[in-house]
């Protein structure tokens, strides 16, 4: 198994921001108690309205075993309600 890094490129209306951030840390917690593998998260706030979230990972499989279980916990469903688009989306391997 080799570390990876997702990379999510998000859309969130203005009037989301606030419930936006205010659901990030709860939304942490749930990935931390239910995801196996998962390491750690970081957001970026870019231009217009755009977020990207770097998500640390210890394989690939554990990422798709995340992607399977979806908005299963409060804080993940809270978090994820609130973002209007996923841009993009794609893995890396860090160097």
């Amino acid at each position: 198994m080799t570390a990876m890094v997702e990379l999510t490129r998000l859309r969130v209306a203005t009037e989301q921001t606030d419930a936006f951030l205010a659901a990030r840390p709860g939304m942490l917690a749930d990935f931390e108690a239910d995801r196996t593998g998962f390491l750690g998260a970081r957001l970026v706030r870019l231009a217009g309205g755009e977020w990207l979230d770097i998500v640390d990972w210890a394989s690939a499989e554990d990422r798709e075993a995340s992607r399977a279980k979806g908005a299963n916990r409060p804080g993940i469903a809270a978090f994820f309600a609130t973002i209007a688009e996923v841009v993009s989306a794609e893995d890396g391997t860090p160097v």
